[in-house]
């Protein structure tokens, strides 16, 4: 019997805002098997939880990351923007997939490898983005779980498959038909998706065999699901 892992985008951002501790422990208890977020560095080097470059669309402030220390985010947003090592402690327990749309240097998956190692986390945390950000992973961490984003119906290159090592391939849903699925799981790996939001999506996916949703709505999923 298929096992469906229903994954929460950024926690429960219907409800709280995403990417906080509020959205990731709401996620959860409505039943998501595990917690996706995003992962950037600040100046100082210290991962937290954000998905894009600056503050603007979430808190108003037109300042890039990179530009402030971990302190100075969270005196600008109140402490609301939470450290990885913070976020890892609040879902305990729980699977999580870390996605990293600003890596690109191994320096970068390093930082945040070291972090989920330093909680005891490395056995449920597994890493989804594009090629580079995967590879910087890959060197990182030999022995890390991957989710390998892929942008595009064209064969990931075998000579990147060899190199990134991924357990999952990680499509946008409106890309995966059957002949894909059918395609990824010869090939021996796992089929993720990425953000189905409506029921009627939800259910075309279930029925094409995918082994993993992450949306928005992860009550929803749950709710599918346990009707079988």
């Amino acid at each position: 019997m298929q096992t469906l892992t229903a994954v929460a985008h950024r926690g429960d951002p219907y409800r709280f805002r995403e990417n906080t501790l509020d959205s990731l422990r709401s996620a959860l208890a409505l039943g998501a098997d595990a917690v996706e977020f995003d992962v950037r560095l600040t100046r100082d080097g210290v991962p937290v939880l954000l998905h894009d470059a600056t503050l603007k669309r979430l808190w108003e402030l037109d300042r890039p990351l990179v530009s402030l220390s971990a302190a100075e985010v969270r005196g600008l947003t109140a402490g609301a923007v939470p450290t990885l090592a913070e976020a890892l402690a609040a879902t305990e327990g729980s699977r999580v997939m870390l996605d990293l749309p600003g890596t690109r240097e191994v320096r970068t998956a390093r930082r945040i490898v070291d972090t989920v190692r330093d909680a005891g986390a490395a056995d449920r945390v597994y890493y989804c983005a594009d090629a580079a950000a995967m590879l910087a992973v890959r060197a990182a961490d030999p022995s890390a779980e991957i989710a390998l984003t892929c942008t595009s119906l064209a064969p990931p290159r075998a000579g990147l498959l060899a190199a990134v090592k991924p357990r999952w391939l990680n499509y946008r849903f409106t890309l995966v038909d059957r002949a894909l699925a059918a395609r990824v799981h010869h090939d021996g790996y796992l089929l993720s998706v990425w953000t189905p939001d409506t029921r009627r999506s939800m259910r075309r996916l279930i029925d094409l065999g995918v082994d993993s949703i992450t949306t928005n709505r992860v009550d929803v999923l749950t709710a599918l699901r346990e009707r079988g």
